[in-house]
């Protein structure tokens, strides 16, 4: 059984000043990172009350539809009692461009997926940011495939600071 701390929720923000609605969250394959973010964000949106829509996909060459989700991703998200749900498969965006389309804040693991985003698709007037630009910082949220459980709790820990210290600026 995991013997860390007791996560705290993601930071309230006054939903008013939330300038968002809809957010895609983009990685390689979206089986695992792009999933654990998707979690927190939708589980801090509802603890607020907020009506933003989130979604997730993976950008790269080998992302396919309907892969599973990690089972390293949900036991380690389960951890911080956040389910990610059991019908959830991997979306290809390259096969779902709509889903960049309508995003109004793409949040990138890496800035490889960023530059992806980019060549793409057309990206004018979109908000793209790797996730710890969001949170005011520069790097990528290293993939915890092959990491074992704590690559996995390494990458969540990860994503969840990068979240919090973002969504404060909304505050």
């Amino acid at each position: 059984m995991y013997k860390g701390k007791i996560m705290k929720p993601l930071t309230n923000i006054k939903p008013k000043s939330f300038p968002y609605s809809i957010i895609l969250v983009v990685c390689s394959v979206n089986t695992a990172r792009s999933r654990m973010t998707e979690g927190f964000l939708k589980d801090f949106l509802a603890r607020n009350k907020m009506k933003v829509e989130v979604n997730s996909g993976g950008i790269a060459s080998n992302a396919r539809d309907g892969m599973l989700i990690s089972l390293d991703a949900k036991f380690v998200m389960k951890e911080v009692f956040i389910d990610l749900p059991e019908e959830a498969v991997s979306i290809d965006l390259k096969k779902r461009p709509e889903l960049i389309q309508r995003a109004d804040l793409i949040l990138t693991l890496t800035d490889k997926h960023k530059q992806e985003i980019i060549d793409f698709t057309d990206s004018d007037n979109k908000e793209i940011y790797t996730l710890r630009e969001f949170a005011g910082e520069n790097g990528d949220i290293k993939d915890p495939s092959m990491k074992g459980l704590e690559g996995f709790r390494k990458a969540r820990d990860e994503i969840k600071r990068c979240l919090d210290k973002g969504l404060r600026k909304y505050v």
